[in-house]
């Protein structure tokens, strides 16, 4: 790569950088499907949530009024894996989350586990690390973790009530 080629390669990196840092990149993201239905852990239709758009466009996934509902699903699962499946590690839950059967689930589990900073197969409070947990999985299931804590500890708190 000649000198020439680096300096545009920086600058491009500089422009995407600039432009999601002043607010432009939320449009990129609302192009993903989860953020799109206000549902970024990628729920799947089925249940009787709180917060569905009265609307439902996808055909396999649930859209949520507001991400905050979404959220609040994540949290709704997790307590049932945490409360009723007995389970306490990232690989406990990601692999139920998303199944081998449909996903590169070792591929989640260590994302999971490196954005925690945990062993994957170490028990954690996953009450405590609920925010953490929905942030993590939010990041992998749409390349990008948009939300501010406040929201998705708000989501957190909604969730496990």
């Amino acid at each position: 790569m000649s000198s020439n080629d680096a300096l545009v390669k920086d600058a491009v990196v500089i422009v995407a950088g600039l432009f999601v840092l002043f607010g432009g990149g939320l449009f990129v993201y609302k192009k993903t499907r989860g953020l799109r239905n206000n549902n970024p852990g990628n729920i799947r239709k089925g249940a009787d949530w709180v917060g569905l758009a009265e609307k439902q466009p996808d055909p396999e996934f649930a859209t949520f009024t507001d991400p905050v509902y979404g959220i609040r699903a994540i949290n709704r699962i997790l307590r049932t894996y945490y409360k009723v499946h007995g389970l306490n590690t990232v690989r406990g839950i990601i692999t139920r989350w998303a199944p081998p059967t449909e996903n590169d689930t070792e591929s989640y589990v260590q994302s999971v586990a490196g954005f925690l900073g945990v062993d994957p197969d170490e028990p954690i409070d996953v009450e405590a690390y609920a925010a953490q947990l929905t942030a993590a999985i939010i990041r992998h299931e749409n390349g990008v973790q948009p939300y501010s804590w406040a929201l998705l500890d708000r989501g957190a708190k909604m969730g496990w009530a």
